[in-house]
């Protein structure tokens, strides 16, 4: 079992679909599972249309038209039979986005109403696309992720409940994978209640490690616009250069500190069951591109991640005494309960200093939850967190922060972390 997965990016538009086809004919006839994303920034937009139902903004109608003709434009180039299902069945789904456009409660929480909207866009894009195979001679199963992936209740980052899943995926998504090419959705799953949940942002690699480790499949490719797995942005750092392999141990490193190629949560269940993983360009589908796996030698050269909307959070205590153990507690405990994650962490006699996302309300409200405990609270935004993984290994600072301002610093294991300004 082969299991594929195609971001975004790479079905944005009619002829970015028409690659993916291309991509998959080559792979006919092996047992193969396909978990595709959202069609390019729907994401974002159904994020935008939430937001204006939630708020009850006019601009809600607006935006859902936008996002309505996004995608009829590109079934219209796809399709030209007119009286093809492909266009009832999109033309249902936003039909229910409607419905829950006029029926919103106002009491339901803001992350159940994003898992609900936002999951239409990989149900759209699947449907789309399984439509467009079947029409080009490729024979497959459109599948809703949801019937295989259950989690917890926590709407936004779901966590997968494990032996629910595997059994879901063993005896009943299995029998199907072995006659025909499955088509599903990334990102999107459901809890015990039956309402839909989501794995995090971008989440959609994650969905193809899940599957990969329920299926027992014996490799899972990621397919990108990029040729792999890069020790920089191209588009930020010029020096850029591929890296052909990885160990498992340095991608979840990586990935942990931001790199954007592969999800924070893809690697572990992938290690756990000795799962290569591959990533290669769907641009050039012939190129290696960069293998992750046990058989890989460790990374030598550093590794540059930039994660920009950051802030930057100074936490004094209540007394202006020392940071002692209390404090700490109240502050973690605080970071739970709003999901806030620490990016980079630095105490000392008399403040903690924290480096997180900016993610609005939800930042927002930590904030205020930190000074109704009493403490003294200053905060600044719209920074930027630079990691260099393995910067022992030939990193010069001066010709990488130049002229920035650094707010906070720290070296940790070869590992050194600067918030600029």
């Amino acid at each position: 079992m082969k299991i594929f997965k195609f971001g975004g990016a790479s079905v944005r538009h009619a002829e970015g679909i028409r690659n993916m086809a291309a991509i998959l004919s080559r792979h006919q006839n092996d047992n193969m599972l396909t978990v595709v994303s959202a069609m390019g920034k729907t994401t974002n937009h159904l994020e935008a249309f939430t937001h204006a139902v939630f708020c009850k903004d006019l601009a809600a109608a607006k935006l859902l038209d936008e996002i309505k003709d996004e995608h009829f434009n590109i079934i219209s180039e796809l399709f030209t039979d007119l009286q093809h299902p492909v266009y009832s069945d999109i033309g249902n789904y936003f039909l229910e986005l409607e419905c829950l456009m006029e029926t919103i409660n106002p009491a339901q929480e803001y992350d159940h109403l994003y898992d609900q909207i936002v999951s239409y866009g990989e149900l759209m894009s699947t449907k789309i696309i399984s439509h467009y195979l079947q029409l080009t001679g490729f024979r497959n199963h459109w599948v809703d992720a949801r019937n295989f992936i259950v989690t917890d209740q926590l709407h936004r980052e779901a966590k997968v409940l494990w032996e629910e899943t595997r059994n879901l995926m063993e005896h009943r998504l299995k029998p199907l994978a072995l006659k025909n090419p499955i088509i599903t959705q990334g990102f999107i799953a459901r809890d015990q209640l039956n309402n839909t949940t989501t794995l995090g942002r971008e989440g959609s690699d994650y969905s193809a490690a899940l599957f990969a480790w329920g299926l027992y499949a014996e490799a899972v490719t990621i397919w990108k616009d990029v040729a792999g797995v890069m020790n920089a942005d191209p588009k930020k750092f010029p020096f850029a250069e591929k890296l052909d392999c990885l160990t498992y141990n340095d991608a979840i490193e990586l990935a942990y500190y931001g790199a954007s190629v592969i999800h924070p949560k893809t690697i572990q269940p992938l290690q756990s069951a000795q799962i290569p993983l591959y990533v290669k360009s769907f641009l050039d589908p012939e190129a290696p591109g960069t293998e992750i796996s046990n058989q890989a030698k460790p990374i030598s050269c550093p590794c540059y991640i930039l994660k920009e909307s950051q802030c930057l959070v100074r936490i004094k205590s209540p007394d202006f005494n020392f940071i002692a153990e209390e404090h700490l507690s109240q502050i973690f405990s605080l970071m739970a309960a709003h999901r806030i994650r620490a990016n980079m962490m630095q105490q000392s006699a008399i403040s903690f200093s924290l480096c997180t996302d900016d993610n609005g309300k939800r930042f927002n409200t930590f904030l205020d939850a930190l000074m109704e405990h009493g403490f003294e609270v200053t905060a600044q935004r719209n920074l930027k967190l630079l990691t260099v993984y393995l910067a022992k290994n030939g990193f010069r600072k001066e010709s990488i922060i130049q002229d920035k301002e650094v707010l906070l610093e720290q070296l940790m294991g070869g590992t050194a972390q600067y918030v600029l300004d």
